[in-house]
């Protein structure tokens, strides 16, 4: 059995390439972020931004979705609803505790909630408000109104936008918490209906 001697240095300089698209893609994210966020954080009122975060919040979304549950009017799709937003939260708290991506140095006055929040990838916002403007669609909620559905994805993307404008993720981490929320949707709708 022969060897092939370059083998190593071919592993090698593999891992030195996939190392450098990282971190490529990681400053390249970096710079378009701050970017934005020093361009257009001061032209859009910090109430609203702060409004559009607390509305995206777990902690405010779960416990009004689980009011629901005790009303007269509790809608059917309430239960696949509230098992998808935590299911969120789960997968959310995974990936960030594998990824451990730091939050933007450009805002050092982010206190976060848990420990978890430490780390910026994915967006947890943009995954919940992404989740449930798919789930709006998916499980058409408000059949025949597209107006509603269309108020949805607005709130989704100015939520997920609002999230590079205050300094509190990247690009990517928006777009990847994007990404994972129409996916928990799409898994939600298929696997979790009653």
């Amino acid at each position: 059995m022969t060897t092939n001697p370059m083998a190593p240095s071919t592993a090698a300089a593999k891992t030195t390439t996939s190392l450098s698209f990282h971190h490529h893609l990681i400053t390249l994210d970096t710079t378009i972020s701050q970017s934005i966020h020093t361009l257009f954080h001061s032209m859009i009122p910090r109430f609203f931004l702060h409004l559009l975060e607390y509305s995206a919040d777990f902690r405010l979304s779960f416990p009004v979705a689980l009011s629901l549950y005790f009303t007269p009017i509790r809608p059917t799709c309430l239960i696949p609803f509230l098992l998808g937003l935590l299911l969120d939260l789960l997968l959310i708290g995974l990936v960030k505790s594998i990824f451990r991506r730091s939050r933007p140095h450009y805002n050092p006055s982010m206190i976060p909630a848990v420990s978890v929040d430490n780390f910026s990838f994915p967006s947890g916002h943009a995954s919940r408000v992404f989740y449930i403007a798919g789930f709006a669609y998916l499980f058409t909620v408000f059949n025949g109104t597209g107006w509603f559905l269309v108020s949805v994805w607005t709130w989704a993307l100015l939520t997920s936008v609002s999230r590079v404008l205050l300094g509190r993720h990247f690009v990517l981490d928006v777009f990847a918490g994007a990404c994972l929320g129409v996916l928990e949707a799409m898994f939600v709708f298929r696997f979790l209906r009653i």
